[in-house]
C-alpha cells in the first residue's frame, strides 16, 4: 500500500466522532503524523498510532498553546461543528452563540494558529468540514445549522 501522506503532519479536530474520526484513521493508514483532538480526550481511544490530545476549539489560549506545541503542519481538518435541533422560537442566544462559537468561529482560531507555519515552510493545505444544510433549501428543525 502506497503511504500517500508518509512524512506529512496533520492535525484533525474533532476526531474522537464522525467524520473527524474518520479523517484521523484514514490519514494514519495514509503514513502520516496525526495529532487526533477532541474535547473529550477518551473519545480518541482506538485511533492506532495518532497523538492524542485534549483541544477545546472554544478557547483561544488552548489553540494558540497547542498550535506552539504541535509547530509547523502539512495539514489541517477543521472537523468541530454542532447542530442545534430546533426552530427559530426554540433557540435561545446561548444556544445561537455556541453553535456560532464552534461551527465558525473555532475554524477561525485554527487557521490563525496553523497558518504562519505552513506559510514560513512554503506549503500547508486546510480542510473545513461544513455543512450543506440551507445552501439549497432549508432544512426543518435547523434554524441555527443551516
Amino acid at each position: 500500500m502506497v503511504k500517500r501522506l508518509q512524512g506529512k503532519v496533520a492535525v484533525v479536530t474533532a476526531a474522537g466522532q464522525g467524520i473527524g474520526r474518520a479523517i484521523a484513521e484514514a490519514f494514519v493508514r495514509e503514513g502520516a503524523t496525526v495529532w487526533a483532538t477532541d474535547r473529550d480526550v477518551a473519545k480518541l481511544d482506538g485511533i492506532p498510532k495518532a497523538k492524542k490530545r485534549k483541544l477545546d476549539v472554544l478557547s483561544d489560549k488552548a489553540v494558540a498553546n497547542f498550535a506552539e506545541k504541535v509547530g509547523a503542519i502539512d495539514i489541517l481538518v477543521n472537523a468541530a461543528g454542532f447542530v442545534h435541533h430546533g426552530t427559530v422560537m426554540e433557540c435561545d442566544n446561548a444556544a445561537w452563540d455556541f453553535s456560532f462559537d464552534l461551527n465558525v468561529k473555532s475554524m477561525h482560531r485554527m487557521l490563525r494558529a496553523f497558518i504562519p507555519g505552513m506559510l514560513a515552510q512554503g506549503h500547508g493545505s486546510i480542510v473545513n468540514i461544513a455543512s450543506g444544510a440551507g445552501s439549497v433549501r432549508g432544512i426543518p428543525n435547523r434554524y441555527v445549522y443551516g
